[in-house]
C-alpha cells in the first residue's frame, strides 16, 4: 500500500506540471533547523519534496544579472508549486490522513532569511540530488534549474534515499558568481555576500523578490 500511495501522488504531481518527486524522513533534519512547532512534526513524520523543472530559455536568457522574464517566471513558478502542493494535501486528506503544505518561497525568519523548513535540505534526503558548490539542489538531470515545494504528511509512503553523487570535477559557478560566494568547499560558501548581491539586484532591478540566476544557468548538472 506504502507504493501504491506513492505512485498515485507522483503520477498527481507530474499531471499538475511536477518534474521531480521524492520522499524523506523529516527527523532526519535537526529539529533547531525546522520553524515549526515540535508537535506537528512528531504528528507529520514524513515529507514529499516536488520540483519544477525551470524553463531552459527562460534560464538561457541570463547573462550577469537576473531579467524581467526570470521575475516573472520565477514567481509563476513559485505559485504553481504551491498549487501543486494544495491538490497532494487535499488528495492526501481524501485518503483520510493529515498533510500540511510549506510554501515554495516563504520567508518566516527576515533575520537568517530563512523559510519554515529547507526545501533542499529536504529534497537531498529525497534522493532528488545534492547540494553542490553554489549551495543550491543539484540535480543529475536538471543542474540547479529548478524550484522545490515541501508536503509534510503522515500518510505511510516508501522513503527514497539520497544520492551518493555531488560536484565531482564540475566548477562552472565558481566564475560566473556576481558576488564571489562560491568556493572550493560546499561548506564555504559565502551566504552574506549572496545574499548582499541579492539586495543589490533587487534594488536597482526593481523586482520585489531577491532573486538572482546566473549561478542556476551555469549549473547543468553531470548525469
Amino acid at each position: 500500500m506504502d507504493d501504491e500511495n506513492k505512485s498515485k501522488l507522483k503520477l498527481l504531481s507530474q499531471q499538475w506540471g511536477a518534474s521531480l518527486f521524492g520522499v524523506a524522513r523529516l527527523e532526519e533534519i535537526p529539529r533547531d533547523q525546522i520553524l515549526l512547532p515540535g508537535h506537528i512534526l512528531d504528528q507529520l513524520p514524513l515529507a514529499l519534496s516536488i520540483g519544477f523543472h525551470l524553463s531552459e530559455g527562460v534560464i538561457e536568457e541570463i547573462e550577469n544579472q537576473p531579467t524581467p522574464l526570470y521575475f516573472h517566471h520565477y514567481q509563476r513558478v513559485n505559485i504553481l508549486l504551491d498549487t501543486i502542493g494544495l491538490r497532494i494535501t487535499s488528495a492526501i486528506q481524501e485518503l483520510g490522513f493529515r498533510a500540511l503544505p510549506i510554501p515554495a518561497s516563504q520567508i518566516v525568519d527576515w533575520k537568517n532569511q530563512r523559510g519554515h523548513l529547507s526545501h533542499k535540505r529536504v529534497a537531498k534526503l529525497a534522493g532528488l540530488g545534492w547540494i553542490g558548490r553554489n549551495n543550491l539542489l543539484v540535480n543529475e538531470r536538471f543542474g540547479s534549474r529548478i524550484r522545490l515545494v515541501t508536503v509534510l504528511t503522515n500518510l505511510p509512503l516508501e522513503v527514497d534515499s539520497p544520492t551518493r553523487r555531488d560536484c565531482g570535477s564540475c566548477h562552472a559557478c565558481l566564475s560566473v558568481c556576481p558576488a564571489g560566494a562560491i568556493s572550493e568547499r560546499v561548506e564555504d560558501f559565502d551566504h552574506i555576500r549572496c545574499y548582499e548581491q541579492l539586495r543589490v539586484f533587487a534594488k536597482t532591478l526593481h523586482f520585489s523578490h531577491s532573486i538572482c540566476g546566473v549561478c542556476v544557468k551555469a549549473c547543468k548538472g553531470n548525469g
